[in-house]
C-alpha cells in the first residue's frame, strides 16, 4: 500500500525530531514479531518513558542522510525498522530494547543507532545497553568505597574479641 506525501512528511519530521532532540536513538529490527508482541514491547518501553515508532526505513535513511550532518557511517538496516528513543537518560532506550530482545529471541534486535550526533553500529549500541542504570552504578561505587572500611572494622572486631 502506497504512503501519501503527507504521511511521508510526518515520518520524515518524526525521524529528524528524534535525531535532534535525543542523545541516543536506537534502530531496532522487529522481523517476525506479531502485533500483540509489538504492543507489549511498546507498553513496556512506555513505562520507562521510551517511545517506539515504526518507520519506513527508506524515508528514515534519506531523512537522516540528507537533512543532518552526522558523523559516522549509516548502519545497515535489514528487515522492518523501528526508532526507539527517549527515557530518563541516554541509555534507557538501548537498555529497553536489549531487555525486550531477550524475551523475543531472534525477533527483536538492535541494528544500530545514533549516539551524540553520530551514527553508530550494532556493537556500539549493544555495549551501551550493557551499561547498568545510574542508581546501580552509584550503589556499586559506594560498595567499592565501603569494602576496605568494612574489612578494617571486621579485623579490629576480631582482635578485640581475642583480647577479651
Amino acid at each position: 500500500m502506497a504512503i501519501t506525501k503527507e504521511k511521508k512528511k510526518l515520518i520524515w519530521d518524526k525521524v529528524l525530531d528524534a535525531a535532534r532532540s535525543y542523545t541516543a536513538v536506537v534502530f531496532a529490527g522487529f522481523q517476525g514479531l506479531t502485533v500483540a508482541d509489538v504492543s507489549a514491547v511498546r507498553r513496556d518501553l512506555r513505562k520507562e518513558g521510551v517511545k517506539y515508532s515504526v518507520v519506513k526505513k527508506t524515508i528514515a535513511a534519506k531523512a537522516l542522510k540528507e537533512s543532518s550532518k552526522m558523523a559516522g557511517e549509516f548502519p545497515d538496516l535489514p528487515g522492518q525498522v523501528a526508532l526507539v528513543y527517549g527515557g530518563q537518560d541516554a541509555l534507557t532506550a538501548a537498555r529497553g530494547v536489549a531487555t525486550a530482545a531477550k524475551s523475543y529471541q531472534g525477533k527483536l534486535s538492535i541494528l544500530g543507532g545514533i549516539y551524540e550526533g553520530r551514527f553508530v553500529d550494532k556493537a556500539f549500541m549493544a555495549g551501551l545497553a550493557a551499561i547498568p542504570p545510574r542508581q546501580t552504578l552509584l550503589a556499586q561505587f559506594v560498595n567499592v568505597i565501603n569494602s576496605p572500611i568494612q574489612g578494617l572494622a571486621v579485623v579490629l572486631d576480631g582482635i578485640a574479641k581475642k583480647r577479651a
